[in-house]
């Protein structure tokens, strides 16, 4: 088994805990308009790699992840989804603490097939870190190009898998700062009871020179950088929808 992989770093420090190897998988069929990987989206495309031959590059760095593991991101890793069930599956047998960074974009509830190798893969997976573009169907489709049904629906699945998860949303000016977006985003993960950590990021501008270098019209042309105070800002008002769904339920529990 191989997979198409775009670029592997090394000492990764914000993508799980501890330092990990981050391997960047290649393919996505979303095209957030904030993407600053647009050379991921080709499938079938980057170097071939087998799960041993990551496992190496971990083990010769080993003490260096002590506190870390290995986190597969992309791109969509969930793309390749069997080469994920091989690596992870060595990983463990390792000792390696595993993770995933993944929009679900995937996930349908119905394909039975696909959800067979998924539970599989999450009989190995330690920690999901999930990507939550936009909470409204319509603005999540001009946003990605895709439906966001089967993104809450796979938040859901890692909830009865009781699988770790750490959700990442992205807060860009005029698109993802509406308060009642942010609202009902804390909302919907406050009720997830597997829900181990929120991470809001500040829309950037990083990506733009990539667009360039592919020929390719940059979606948000003339949007500043978000200051890393608005993030913080917006990031209350998701815990205050986290914190509003839970008082509920602990109110009916009484």
């Amino acid at each position: 088994m191989k997979g198409y992989i775009h670029s592997i770093e090394s000492f990764g420090t914000v993508d799980g805990p501890g330092i990990r190897l981050v391997v960047f998988m290649q393919g996505c069929p979303m095209r957030c308009q904030y993407c600053h990987n647009p050379d991921t989206w080709q499938v079938n495309k980057g170097d071939q790699m087998t799960p041993d031959e990551i496992i190496a590059l971990y083990e010769k760095n080993r003490p260096f992840y002590a506190t870390g593991g290995i986190t597969v991101t992309g791109g969509e890793p969930l793309l390749q989804i069997d080469f994920l069930l091989d690596l992870f599956r060595l990983a463990k047998k390792r000792g390696i603490h595993t993770c995933i960074d993944t929009s679900g974009i995937t996930y349908r509830p119905g394909e039975t097939s696909y959800n067979r190798k998924l539970d599989q893969l999450m009989d190995e997976v330690d920690l999901v870190m999930l990507d939550i573009k936009h909470t409204d169907p319509e603005k999540h489709r001009i946003l990605t190009g895709q439906d966001n049904a089967g993104i809450f629906a796979f938040a859901e699945y890692l909830a009865g898998k009781r699988i770790p998860v750490w959700i990442r949303h992205v807060i860009v000016p005029g698109i993802t700062d509406e308060p009642q977006h942010l609202m009902n985003l804390g909302r919907f993960i406050g009720k997830l009871s597997n829900l181990k950590a929120l991470d809001v990021l500040p829309y950037h501008t990083m990506g733009i020179l990539k667009y360039k270098e592919l020929g390719i019209a940059y979606p948000l042309e003339g949007i500043e950088p978000l200051p890393k105070e608005k993030a913080k800002e917006a990031r209350e008002i998701i815990l205050e929808g986290i914190r509003e769904i839970r008082s509920q339920k602990s109110y009916q529990k009484n």
